[in-house]
């Protein structure tokens, strides 16, 4: 089944030092761009993350310091990768969760102003999982009836990623093949105002904490009350995504 797009559709996938969205780095990325009208254009490249990879990384997807000693860093290619997702919706497998935050903390630390929330994101695992529970390598199999070879490459998973959405779409026909009813029903954030969901809308559609001696409690109420918790959290340990959503909330109550 092809799918049903209005704007270009970027399958991806990340291969990284860890999975720690604060400390941990990119090593490879694989974009999979599908057009409105089917074609398809993938580009795969290894980046230098600055930082050694820790044997138990190598290990998963099996990329050395040697291997990237010589590539690029993100901090370089952010820009000309940011162009090439101009305009585009996202999907992958676990990015809710992982390669959404992952990416967006790279182009912050990079510097590089590219609005994570302008795009529809589909997360093909959570489709998978409301529908049958399993990982991708039995995703592959079930709705492809295919092995997949040279798992934890970026590439294959990004490819497989990509059938397996397609082949979601022919099985249930309950599944509008839409991506914003994708995003919105089967792949939403839930009630993230972060990626990291250490900020959240509580039933009113108030912004929350949702961690720490102040669970539950309105982000400006507390920033009213407590204006050295800014400060502590900004100094603190917590995603650059966070603190930016943070300061926005921050600035908005001082101008109310």
């Amino acid at each position: 089944m092809q799918l049903n797009l209005k704007n270009p559709l970027v399958f991806f996938d990340l291969e990284t030092t860890g999975i720690n969205v604060t400390h941990d780095r990119i090593v490879e990325i694989s974009l999979l761009k599908v057009h409105p009208n089917g074609k398809e254009e993938i580009r795969s490249r290894r980046l230098n993350p600055e930082m050694p990879i820790p044997p138990q990384a190598t290990a998963i997807h099996g990329i050395t310091d040697e291997d990237v000693k010589d590539c690029p860093t993100f901090r370089q290619v952010a820009r000309s990768l940011a162009e090439q997702l101009e305009g585009c919706d996202l999907a992958g497998f676990n990015s809710s969760r992982f390669d959404v935050p992952m990416l967006a903390e790279e182009f912050l630390r990079a510097e590089v102003d590219f609005d994570m929330s302008k795009r529809k994101f589909v997360d093909v695992q959570i489709i998978f999982h409301k529908k049958e529970q399993r990982t991708l390598e039995a995703a592959y199999a079930f709705y492809c009836n295919k092995k997949l070879e040279a798992a934890h490459s970026a590439e294959a998973d990004t490819r497989a990623t990509y059938e397996v959405l397609k082949s979601q779409l022919d099985r249930y026909p309950d599944l509008t093949n839409d991506i914003e009813a994708l995003s919105k029903e089967y792949s939403s954030f839930n009630n993230n105002v972060d990626f990291a969901g250490r900020i959240i809308y509580n039933e009113k559609g108030i912004e929350v904490f949702n961690f720490g001696k102040h669970r539950g409690k309105p982000v400006t109420e507390v920033l009213a009350k407590e204006p050295s918790y800014y400060a502590w959290m900004m100094d603190g340990d917590f995603p650059l995504n966070t603190k930016q959503v943070l300061t926005q909330i921050r600035l908005r109550g001082l101008k109310g």
